[in-house]
This record gives C-alpha cells, structure tokens and sequence, in this order.
C-alpha cells in the first residue's frame, strides 16, 4: 500500500492556516469587544503598522492587503474617530503622512495587549522552545512561497 506523504488529518495544511488565522481574529474581536474596541482586521493591520511609525497610504494599503482606494476610506473613517492623523510630507508636498494621534496611541497600547492575551492563549501549554521553533517554520514556510526564487 503507497502511504501519502503526509498522513490524513483532515484538514490541509492551506485550510489549517485558515483556520488558525480566523480563530485568532475570532479571539481578538472577543478581546476588543470587551475593551470597546471595534474595528476590523483591516483597521487593526493599519494601526499595528503606524504604531512603529508614520507612513504612506500605499505602504499601508500593502500591509493591510487593500487597494489605495479602500486605505483612502478606512483611513477617513480612523480621521474620524480621532485614532490617526494626516499630515503633509515636508520633502514631497503632493504626500501626506499617517500617524497615530495621541488617542489612537493609547487606543493601541489596548488593542496591543489584546493582542499578547490572544497568542498567548494560541500557544498555551507550548515551551519556549514549542513557541520558537513553531515561529520558525511558519516564517519559513512563508518565505518559501514570497521567494523569487524557483
């Protein structure tokens, strides 16, 4: 009998992802909810990304995996709520910057710890060392499929 490379779990690796990424999202909306936060997975990828600094539409569009367009409107509905900022770039003035305001700091210095409960209820019962080599294989795993290389 020809055994498969990798045994039958029911779940492909590609759904497995799936599932880990919705499930942590699913514990983090929870996590928000219980602060008052609302805000989409989109919102939170674009405050993660201006909390370590002031950046550009389009490299936020990346991160968030939007189009310029949809960043634009998100962007105006954060401007809003007073959590971000626009302001123009001193040395290319048809570019603005994005930051956080003072509230949008503290609103992620909440969101943040949310976020540390969440992956460490994902990695419960995982030794550092679990949680190490788990980080690497995943980080592995993806740079494998971003490689130019063939």
């Amino acid at each position: 009998m020809n055994t498969p490379a990798f045994p039958d779990s029911g779940a492909s690796l590609g759904l497995l992802f799936r599932q880990l990424r919705d499930a942590m999202w699913a514990r983090m909306k929870l996590e928000l909810a219980d602060l008052g936060h609302d805000l989409t997975f989109s919102q939170y990828v674009t405050l993660k990304k201006l909390a370590i600094g002031s950046t550009g539409v389009t490299d936020l569009a990346r991160a968030a995996e939007l189009n310029p367009g949809a960043m634009t409107r998100l962007l105006d509905r954060l401007v809003a709520k007073g959590i971000v900022a626009r302001t123009a770039d001193p040395t290319d003035r048809r570019a603005l910057n994005i930051h956080l305001t003072e509230s949008g700091l503290a609103i992620w210095q909440d969101i943040n710890k949310c976020g540390e409960r969440v992956r460490e209820r994902a990695m419960a019962g995982m030794s550092e060392e679990e949680r190490s080599v788990l980080t690497q294989l995943l980080e592995r795993a993806r740079d494998n499929l971003t490689s130019t290389e063939s």
